[in-house]
């Protein structure tokens, strides 16, 4: 009962904005992924609006198409994305939790580099034994890969490890009836996706995918709370990118990665609807279980943009 009591007044004490310093990293991974994803999909729907003749060129479907085949409002859409998003918040103020001597998290990073400075050390005194300054060669090493170069092998990791949570589960909520009519058929409501749609789903499939998802990469890589938030507004920002509606020859997050808008938007048609299940990084796990929609592309607009 005393357990409960704590973790109860724990939780009270976490929801009340008074006590939540929101300049915290642990905070802002909470709040800026959300802020990232409502800016970049309201840029896309500008572009949308305003059916500039340039851009317009890019796009996958016409807004003719969207407003016929879609099966769910665009209020509908930005009420349920919202109420993801609490979820999301209510989550993150109860589960995270700022340092309580933030000096001695400092303390502890400066000590990392001052051991991994000495192994370095030793090493470049036995390989390069004439070599001057090894010592501040050995720092500067130490210094870049603990800042740098473990922060983006473990982003990469995340990066591998959310793609896989997603998979299995995504193609779960298709190879079961029911999982799919009553969870996954929600976000599949929209045939012609658009960016505020990137995050439109059953509200369990919300928290079990997405927020759970991207929860798992972020502890198992041991990621810092300013590396996590940077994490997840860049996997909320590739997530709109995928459902934009517009196959852009510029866009780095179409460039650079397989698993794209024109990726994604053929699982959203009916013919393609039990393929391409990967999401939102690499299409690894599709090649490697023949998931990977290979037949033709029934859209002259798609297929130019795949040619």
């Amino acid at each position: 009962m005393q357990l409960l009591n704590l973790t109860t007044d724990h939780i009270i004490a976490s929801l009340d904005p008074t006590k939540v310093d929101p300049w915290t990293d642990e905070a802002k991974s909470v709040w800026v992924p959300i802020i990232a994803y409502w800016i970049y999909s309201i840029a896309f729907h500008f572009l949308m609006k305003a059916e500039i003749p340039f851009i317009e060129k890019y796009r996958i479907h016409t807004s003719e198409d969207m407003a016929k085949r879609n099966r769910v409002t665009f209020s509908r859409v930005l009420l349920m994305v919202a109420c993801q998003q609490v979820i999301q918040c209510i989550l993150g103020l109860v589960v995270i939790t700022p340092p309580s001597d933030p000096a001695a998290v400092v303390r502890k990073q400066e000590a990392l580099v001052v051991h991994l400075t000495s192994h370095i050390h030793t090493i470049l005194s036995f390989v390069l034994p004439h070599t001057k300054n090894t010592t501040s060669i050995a720092f500067s090493l130490a210094y870049s890969l603990y800042n740098f170069v473990w922060p983006c092998i473990q982003f990469f990791l995340a990066m591998v490890i959310m793609d896989t949570h997603q998979y299995f589960l995504h193609r779960l909520f298709h190879v079961n009836k029911f999982l799919y009519k009553h969870i996954h058929s929600h976000h599949h409501r929209l045939y012609v996706p658009y960016s505020f749609g990137a995050l439109y789903n059953h509200p369990v499939e919300g928290f079990l995918l997405d927020t759970l998802g991207a929860t798992i990469a972020f502890e198992l890589t041991g990621m810092s709370p300013f590396l996590g938030m940077i994490f997840f507004s860049f996997s909320n920002m590739k997530t709109v990118d995928d459902h934009c509606g517009y196959s852009f020859p510029w866009d780095p997050l179409q460039f650079f990665f397989g698993n794209n808008v024109v990726y994604h938007d053929i699982h959203h048609q009916p013919y393609g609807i039990k393929k391409n299940f990967s999401q939102p990084y690499f299409t690894f796990w599709d090649w490697l279980l023949n998931t990977q929609y290979t037949g033709p592309v029934r859209s002259n607009k798609v297929a130019s943009k795949q040619q």
